[in-house]
This record gives structure tokens, sequence and C-alpha cells, in this order.
């Protein structure tokens, strides 16, 4: 999927050190930057900030 798209597979891991992570893709075009999303944290049991992990 990766190949010569413009979205690139990214892992968002939660701030609260249960060490929970999504993967999604985020388009390279619009944010460069690494990004933050609310999700929820199942171990947690609520919503948390995710960053973008290398």
């Amino acid at each position: 999927m990766a190949g010569n798209s413009k979205r690139a597979i990214i892992q968002l891991e939660s701030t609260e050190g249960t060490g929970y992570r999504y993967t999604v893709t985020k388009s390279k075009r619009l944010h460069p930057d690494r990004v933050e999303y609310r999700k929820y944290d199942p171990v947690v049991k609520k919503h948390v900030i995710f960053k973008e992990t290398k």
C-alpha cells in the first residue's frame, strides 16, 4: 500500500504509557510534521492523546 502512495503508514502510541498503538495512514502533503490525535485507549478505558512514533 505504501509504494508510490502519497500516504504514509504511521503508528500512534498512547501518552499514558500503556504501550497501546494504532496503525493509521496520513497524507504526507497535508501533515508533513508529526500528528497527535485523541483516541480511545482500551487499557485505561478512556480517551487520551496518541502521538505519532517513527
